[in-house]
């Protein structure tokens, strides 16, 4: 399974988004904001926590979350560079 497939169904699940499906995120879709998934800084710590447990990464610093953080898309390409360095 694609890294951007296993990340939809973990926030599917982890944020229980209930009436959204893994087919309908698309990977460049906003994760946080109105016009996005509609997650929030709260969520964003969550965010981290999961990461760490699912794919054993850590963000410590918060600024570069905000980049890595934006998509789907930018989020798993973030893991596939930390898991090949």
């Amino acid at each position: 399974m694609e890294i951007e497939e296993q990340l939809k169904k973990i926030i599917i699940d982890e944020f229980k988004l209930i009436d959204v499906k893994p087919e309908e995120i698309k990977n460049d879709s906003f994760l946080f904001g109105d016009e996005g998934l509609g997650l929030d800084s709260l969520d964003a710590v969550e965010l981290v926590v999961i990461l760490k447990r699912h794919f054993e990464i850590e963000i410590k610093d918060m600024e570069s979350a905000r980049e890595i953080f934006q998509s789907v898309g930018t989020l798993a390409e973030y893991i596939r560079e930390t898991k090949a360095a």
